[in-house]
This record gives C-alpha cells, structure tokens and sequence, in this order.
C-alpha cells in the first residue's frame, strides 16, 4: 500500500511538473515574439470572432480512438496564423480550450500551453513566407508550411503528455498521430487558403462560407460515430444476450444429462450436426445458431416423463413408447414459458414429425415440418443409432447412415439428409461418433470457439 501509494505521488508530481513546463515554454515563446518585435495587429473582433469559431468547433470533437480526438479548431487557428501572424495565432489557439476550463486544471493548462505552442510555431512557420502571400501560390506554400509544422509540434506534444501521463506509449501515439494529423493537412490546407484569399480579397464575411461548413461536416461526423459506438454496444449486448441463452440452455441439458447417464452428451452432438447440416444447407447465420440452441433444448421434455422410463434397461412397451413420445410436447410446454424461446419451442414440438405424416406429436407431414425440426431429426436419428443403449451396441457410422438413407421421403427430408452425408464422407473419427472435443457441453456454451471438422463443401 505505501509504494503504491508513493508511485501516486511520483506519477501526479510528473504530470505537474510537465504541465508547469509546457506553461512556462508557451509564456516564453510569447515573450519572446514579443521582444523580438512581433505585435498583434489583427482587429480585436476578428480575433474574437476566430477565437469564438474555435470554441465552438473544439466542443464538437470526435474520439478517434482512447487518447485521441479530432475537431477543426485549427481552421481558425491556421487562418489567424498565416494572416496575421503567431501571437495572434496563440491567442486563438488558447481560447479554443476555454471550454474544458475546470479541475483537474492541470490537464486544462496542459492542452491550453500545449495548443499555444504548436499555434505560435505554425504562426512563425507562415512568416518565412511572408513575402510571397500576394499571389494564391504563395498564399497556399505559407498554409501548408503553417499546417505540417502545426502538426508535427502537435504530434511531438501531444504523445509527451500521454506518455508523461502514463495513458499510453510515445511511439505507439505519435504513430497514431502521424496517421491521422498528417493525412488531413492536404485536405484542410487548400480550404484555409481560399478561406484566405476570399477574406482578403474578396469580403471578410466571406469566410462564413467556408467556416459553416466545415463546423456542420464536422458535426456530421461526430454524429457518424455516435452511430457507430452505439451500433457497437448495441452488438456488443446481443453477444452477451447470446451468451446468456446458451448458458440457459447448457443448465437445461446438464439436468437432463444428470438424470440419463446412458444419453449425457447427446444433446451436444445433435446441435453440432443440425448446425453443420444448416450450414451446409446453406442457411443464414441466424438460422445455423437457431438450430444449434434448438438441438441443445430438444429433448428437455424427457426431464417431465415418470421416474424409471429413461433409466429401463430394455426396450420399452407400447404404452411406456406412448408415455415416451409426450416428450416433445412436453419440451415445447417447457420451452415456451421462457421469454423468445417461443420459436425454439415449436421447433422442438416437431422434431419427430415424420415425411410421411405417421410422425408425433401432431401427424405433420412433408412441408408441413419445420425446416430446423426436419434437421433435428436426421442429426437427432443418427446420434442416437451410432451411441451405446444398455440393451444395444453403438451402430458403426455407415450402417446409420445407411438406415438414413433408406428411410428419406418416409421418415427423413430427402435434402437433408444428402446434406449430412456430404458433411460424414470425409469427417474424422471422432466427428462420426460424436467424441469430438467440439461436442462437449463447455464447447457449447462458446460455440465461436468451436473447431469445425474436416468437411467437404464442394
């Protein structure tokens, strides 16, 4: 606690340490403009009017990233630099921060000193030139003079600051920096050379043209990534609702699998299947998780049947075969209590519906099926032939298959079942007899994670 307490210490004196120089240099630079005979001779309401579009465009900035933003504060910072010269330049700079006046006020003095500097540079830069401003050319030689050297001292001091305050690296922001700052210079340096030239040539309120614009872009712009970060969260919190409803599912299969040892595992495997089948039926991606979720929940309703009708180690009677088919009836009752499970709840209703209309629970025939239900029921079928009962072997993979196969048009969908067939011809091993680690349930409940088997999509 008390180093961390001391690195508390050493890290804020570095940051005030850093803001007091920053202060120190922008008041020196300005003394020294001053001593060497500079003056400001701009009118006092167009400084304040550059220094007013400043304010305004400052308040409208755009997060780039954590440690960066963007606005088009230096239109007027670079306007009053190239036409009037460098202090008038600081003094717009400066103003352009008044906004985020108020504690912490040494992060304020930082951007504020910072901003002076790099407008007062800009400001000296555009001097060198100050004999050519008569002509458009040279008018535009000065504004790009005035713009790389602004954005080179902005590039330097600004990853100083995010370096001394330990946000960030030097070079990791500089580079940041320099992508963005450096960019933009041959986009904005013309539109501020005519803004010039009309305001001096032409009428000073000429420069409304120009300025309106670039502020209204600039908000469009903050607009589009207000959209954007919303449109993130907004995807953001559906992944976690995703994430919940596997879990949900995941709890409702760990019951199930804790009361028939002899099926654990089985619920798994069907959602792996239907979710291939989907897949290469060709499917949207939402249907593909549809049928995944579904083949995770599709047989919950065996968690209502009497005690002892899952664990009968023969074959059952006609009555308990009866009792044993309510099961899907039962799922969808179980099902559609829960909130948006509702069309999940029909599709587990019908997984035993057959092509030919002597399926269950409702005698549904061909079309009539859901498409995701007649999925279930060839991944369902084949799991459960080629998994051990304890008055039954596991069938090998081709006899399964081969009993799918006879029996499409009468029991399975014809399509889906030439699906499957493609995905088990060149699977593994493991695939065929659902032992992959991608059918465990923790697999499940992170299906993004989900290592698909080797399968011919030809």
């Amino acid at each position: 606690m008390i180093s961390l307490a001391l690195s508390r210490i050493v890290m804020v004196g570095r940051v005030e340490a850093f803001a007091a120089v920053l202060a120190f240099l922008a008041v020196s630079f300005a003394s020294i403009l001053l001593g060497v005979g500079e003056t400001i001779s701009a009118p006092p309401l167009v400084i304040i009017g550059l220094a007013l579009v400043a304010l305004f465009a400052e308040k409208q900035s755009v997060y780039i990233s954590a440690n960066t933003e963007m606005s088009v504060s230096v239109l007027p910072v670079l306007f009053a630099a190239v036409l009037y010269g460098p202090l008038e330049a600081m003094i717009v700079g400066a103003c352009a921060l008044l906004g985020e006046l108020g504690p912490p006020f040494t992060r304020w003095i930082i951007w504020t000193s910072a901003r002076a500097l790099t407008a007062g540079v800009a400001g000296v830069a555009a001097a060198g030139f100050s004999d050519h401003l008569s002509s458009f050319g040279g008018l535009l030689i000065a504004v790009l003079a005035a713009a790389l050297v602004e954005s080179v001292s902005d590039i330097v001091l600004n990853s100083w600051t995010v370096a001394v305050r330990r946000s960030g690296s030097f070079r990791e922001t500089a580079r940041a920096l320099a992508r963005l700052s450096l960019s933009t210079v041959p986009l904005y340096a013309p539109v501020i050379g005519v803004l010039i030239y009309s305001y001096r040539e032409l009428s000073p309120w000429t420069v409304l043209l120009f300025f309106v614009p670039a502020i209204a872009a600039q908000r469009l712009l903050l607009l589009y990534h207000e959209q954007r970060e919303l449109a993130s969260n907004l995807a953001e919190v559906n992944e976690r609702l995703e994430k919940a409803g596997l879990s949900f599912a995941s709890a409702l299969v760990a019951a199930l699998d804790a009361r028939d040892r002899y099926t654990a595992g089985h619920s798994a495997a069907v959602a792996v299947y239907a979710r291939d089948i989907a897949e290469r039926l060709g499917l949207p991606e939402e249907d593909q998780q549809l049928v995944h979720l579904a083949g995770l929940v599709h047989d919950i309703g065996k968690v209502g049947l009497p005690a002892g009708l899952l664990e009968k180690p023969g074959p059952l009677t006609l009555e308990e075969r009866r009792v044993m088919e309510e099961h899907s009836a039962i799922g969808e009752r179980i099902l559609s209590e829960v909130e948006d499970y509702a069309v999940i709840a029909k599709i587990v209703r019908h997984h035993h519906e057959r092509m030919d209309g002597n399926g269950y629970p409702d005698g549904l025939s061909g079309d009539e099926i859901p498409l995701v239900s007649r999925i279930l029921a060839v991944a369902d079928a084949y799991n459960a032939m080629t998994s051990g009962r304890p008055y039954r072997d596991a069938m090998p993979s081709r006899v399964a298959r081969m009993r799918l196969a006879q029996a499409v048009e009468s029991q399975f969908d014809t399509g889906v079942v030439a699906a499957f067939e493609a995905i088990l011809t060149s699977a593994s091993v493991s695939y065929l007899a659902g032992a992959s680690a991608d059918f465990s349930m923790e697999a499940q409940r992170h299906p993004e994670a989900l290592v698909k088997p080797a399968i011919s999509v030809a």
